[in-house]
């Protein structure tokens, strides 16, 4: 669900996984192009359900 949103919704996806600081990083990242911000989402959604699965 959240990789959906990493590519529609940047920094949503990014704000859902708690990391606020990261989320602003991606807003700007988003507002300067668009495809930064994705792929930055999908980074830290990716990080975030790497701890997940290891806890």
């Amino acid at each position: 669900m959240l990789y959906i949103l990493a590519i529609f919704l940047p920094p949503l996806a990014v704000l859902l996984t708690g990391q606020f600081g990261k989320a602003l990083l991606n807003l700007l990242l988003t507002m300067i192009f668009f495809v930064p911000g994705a792929i930055h989402a999908a980074v830290v959604v990716k990080e975030h359900y790497d701890k997940a699965k290891a806890h």
